[in-house]
């Protein structure tokens, strides 16, 4: 039964969530375009969610993209720069930092929704899951620091990396290479999962359409005024 459960969940789940992910995000561009959008609350609260935003939004990115190399990168490539252990420390120091950032920021803006009647009326109920959902991901992500430490050899990453690489190359490992861990990383993946999974259906589609063309983009910013255009005087003959 425990082989069944953990097969379930580390190699059949991972393929729901992201073909739901992908599909998903698909057919709501297609036919709900006036939902893809952030939903944004600021009118009625503007300070607190200026700074939980922007706190939140510096760590989740900084956590995604470090997730991603830190799961994906090859032992071998990395290995060629430096070793196992090191790579271990550096996640464990700029995850723990990020984590702390975004975990501050995004305390702010679920307090903000649960604690404060306007915005919760104007919440629906995927708004408020996806913030709990993130925040208590959040809080298991930082929970697996100091058991991350306890392995300083580098032996817990090197199975979630081996894992994930398997996920990805549609070669998924034998599920109970993942039994001995302990439960926080257990949980971790499984969150970090069934995020993907709720993707599509909440106001998280918004990333889709993130501007990073903006920061590239070239040519000046056109002004136009709403007002009559200055008439040119004719030359006199």
């Amino acid at each position: 039964m425990r082989d069944f459960i953990f097969n379930l969940l580390f190699v059949w789940y991972p393929y729901v969530c992201l073909t739901a992910f992908l599909l998903g995000s698909l057919i709501r561009f297609d036919r709900e375009q006036y939902t893809w959008r952030a939903s944004s609350s600021q009118i009625l609260r503007k300070r607190q969610l200026r700074w939980g935003s922007n706190l939140f939004h510096f760590g989740i990115l900084f956590l995604f993209l470090g997730h991603a190399v830190g799961l994906l990168t090859p032992t071998w490539l990395y290995t060629l720069v430096i070793t196992v252990e090191q790579k271990q420390l550096m996640a464990i120091a700029a995850g723990g930092i990020a984590g702390a950032v975004c975990f501050v920021g995004l305390t702010m803006l679920l307090h903000r929704r649960l604690f404060d009647v306007r915005i919760r009326r104007t919440s629906s109920a995927m708004d408020i899951a996806i913030l709990a959902i993130l925040w208590i991901q959040l809080a298991i992500g930082l929970v697996t620091l100091p058991l991350s430490l306890a392995h300083s050899d580098g032996s817990v990453m090197l199975v979630l990396s081996h894992w994930a690489q398997g996920i990805v190359t549609l070669s998924p490992v034998d599920a109970r290479t993942l039994q001995d861990l302990n439960w926080p990383y257990l949980v971790h993946l499984v969150l970090g999962m069934t995020i993907f999974l709720l993707f599509p259906f909440g106001r998280l589609v918004h990333v889709w359409s993130a501007p990073v063309w903006y920061l590239g983009r070239r040519g000046y910013q056109v002004v136009r005024t709403r007002g009559p255009l200055p008439t040119t005087r004719q030359p006199a003959e």
